[in-house]
C-alpha cells in the first residue's frame, strides 16, 4: 500500500468508527424482537448476533462496490471528502441513538458522502440514477415490501397454528425466532459492514493506495466485520427498547414473522447490490406484524417520530458532511479542526446518554405504552369498568344488609298472635 499518509489513516480510523456506531445502532434490527418476547436473553442475543455480523461480512462485497465505484465519480474525491462525509453520518448515527430513534446507517453514510462530494467537486460528481435506484427507491420500498410479506406471514402463522397444542407451539415459535433473528443478522453483516468496506476502500483509491475499480483488500474486510461485530455486542439498548416494545407488542408468532421477512428483503438486495437499510426493512416488517395479529396495534406516535428520522437522515447528514468538507479544504488545521469537534460531540453525547442509562438489565423493564387520550380519559371517568375488570388495589366498603321483617320486631311488647 503505496501513498498511506496521515489523513489517509485518519480517515480509515474514522470509518471504522462509524462501523462501531453502525453496530450498536442496528443491533435492535436483528435482536429487539428476540429480546422483548423472551426467546433469547438480552447479553446471550447481542453476542449471537455480533458473531453473524461478522460472518456475514466475508459473504459477498456488491453492496461494497456500489458506495466505492457507483454512487459518486472517484475522480476528484479526495480523503478529506470521505473524512467529512464520516462525520456527518457517525454525529447522526449518535443523535438518534441518543433519543432511541432507529433511523438508517446506511441514509446517513450515504447523505454524508453526497454532501461532501457537492461541497468538494459539484452536484456532477454524484451519480444521480445510482442514487435514484440503488439507494431512494429501495428505501421506500423495503419498509413496505417487508411490511405487507409480515403483516401476511403473521396471519398465516396464527392461521396455521389455531390448533396447536400451546406450549409447543410456543416453544416451535421461539426456535424458530432464534433461527430467523440469525439470518437478519448475517443479513446485516452481508449489507451494512459492506458499506464500511466500500468508504474505506474508496479512500484507498482517493489516496493512490490502491488501483481504482479495486475490490475491497482482503483487511479492509476483516477490520470491518469486527468493528461491526465489536459495536453489535455492546448493543444499543436505547433503540433495542424502541423497536422492541416501543412500535407494537409481540408474540413470538409476529417475532418470527417479522424478522423472516426482513431477512429475505435484506438477502436480496445484498445480491443485487442495493445498499438498502436494514433499519427500514425490519422497522416495516415490525409493524406489518403488528398489524397482523388480530387485536394487535402499531404505536403510531412512535412510528411517525421514527419516520420524521428517515426524512431527515439524508438531508441531515450531507448538510453536516458538507460544512465539515468546507472547514476541511482550508487545510490541515481545518481537519484538525473538524475531527477535534467530531470528538467533541461525540463526548458531549455519550454524556448526556448517562442521566438515563437504559443497558441490558431494563431495556424491556419500562412500560412503552403510549399515554391514554383525552377522550379515553374522559369515558374512564364516568363509566364503570366492565365486571371482573377492577384492579385488585381497589377497596370497598360492603355495607351490612337491610333488615329482615323477622329482625325488625320489637324488643319489647306482646307476643305475636
Amino acid at each position: 500500500m503505496e501513498n498511506f499518509s496521515l489523513i489517509l489513516a485518519i480517515v480509515v480510523v474514522t470509518a471504522l468508527a462509524f462501523d462501531f456506531t453502525n453496530g450498536f445502532h442496528d443491533t435492535a434490527n436483528a435482536m429487539a424482537t428476540t429480546i422483548s418476547t423472551g426467546a433469547l436473553k438480552p447479553k446471550v442475543a447481542v453476542a449471537m448476533s455480533a458473531v453473524l455480523n461478522l460472518v456475514g461480512a466475508f459473504l459477498s462485497v456488491e453492496v461494497a462496490n456500489t458506495i466505492s465505484k457507483g454512487l459518486v465519480d472517484e475522480s476528484g474525491i479526495r480523503p478529506e471528502v470521505i473524512f467529512a462525509a464520516l462525520v456527518g453520518a457517525i454525529l447522526w448515527n449518535l443523535l438518534t441513538w441518543l433519543v432511541g430513534l432507529p433511523s438508517s446507517s446506511s441514509h446517513a453514510l450515504m447523505g454524508g458522502l453526497i454532501g461532501a462530494t457537492i461541497a468538494s467537486a459539484g452536484a456532477g460528481a454524484v451519480h444521480g440514477d445510482v442514487l435514484v435506484t440503488k439507494v431512494l427507491i429501495p428505501a421506500v420500498a423495503a419498509p413496505i415490501v417487508a411490511g405487507v410479506a409480515a403483516l401476511l406471514a403473521t396471519r398465516l402463522s396464527y392461521t396455521l397454528g389455531q390448533k396447536a397444542e400451546g406450549k409447543a407451539a410456543a416453544k416451535g415459535y421461539r426456535t424458530g425466532q432464534i433461527a430467523s433473528a440469525g439470518l437478519v443478522s448475517l443479513a446485516h453483516g452481508t449489507n451494512d459492514a459492506q458499506k464500511t468496506m466500500g468508504i474505506i476502500t474508496l479512500a484507498l483509491v482517493a489516496g493512490g493506495a490502491i488501483a481504482p475499480d479495486s475490490d475491497p483488500p482482503t483487511w479492509v474486510i476483516l477490520s470491518a466485520g469486527l468493528a461491526i461485530a465489536l459495536g453489535t455486542y455492546l448493543g444499543g439498548w436505547r433503540i433495542i427498547r424502541t423497536m422492541g416494545t416501543g412500535l407494537t407488542d409481540l408474540q413470538p408468532q409476529q417475532g418470527f414473522a417479522a424478522q423472516t421477512s426482513a431477512a429475505t428483503v435484506i438477502l436480496a438486495s445484498s445480491h443485487l447490490g442495493f445498499s438498502l437499510s436494514t433499519t427500514h426493512a425490519v422497522s416495516g416488517s415490525v409493524m406489518g406484524a403488528g398489524l397482523g395479529r388480530k387485536g394487535g396495534v402499531v404505536r403510531w406516535s412512535t412510528a411517525t417520530r421514527m419516520f420524521v428520522a428517515w426524512g431527515l437522515t439524508l438531508p441531515a447528514a450531507a448538510l453536516v458532511g458538507a460544512l465539515a468538507e468546507s472547514v476541511t479544504n482550508l487545510g490541515d488545521w481545518g481537519t484538525a479542526a473538524v475531527a477535534v469537534f467530531l470528538i467533541a460531540s461525540s463526548a458531549a453525547i455519550w454524556k448526556l446518554s448517562r442521566r438515563e442509562v437504559i443497558d441490558h438489565h431494563n431495556v424491556v423493564a419500562a412500560d412503552q405504552a403510549e399515554p391514554a387520550g383525552v377522550v379515553t380519559q374522559a369515558i374512564a371517568a364516568v363509566i364503570p369498568p366492565p365486571a371482573g375488570t377492577v384492579p385488585d388495589t381497589l377497596t370497598a366498603t360492603i355495607p351490612a344488609p337491610p333488615a329482615t321483617a323477622q329482625s325488625t320486631e320489637p324488643a319489647a311488647g306482646p307476643a305475636a298472635v
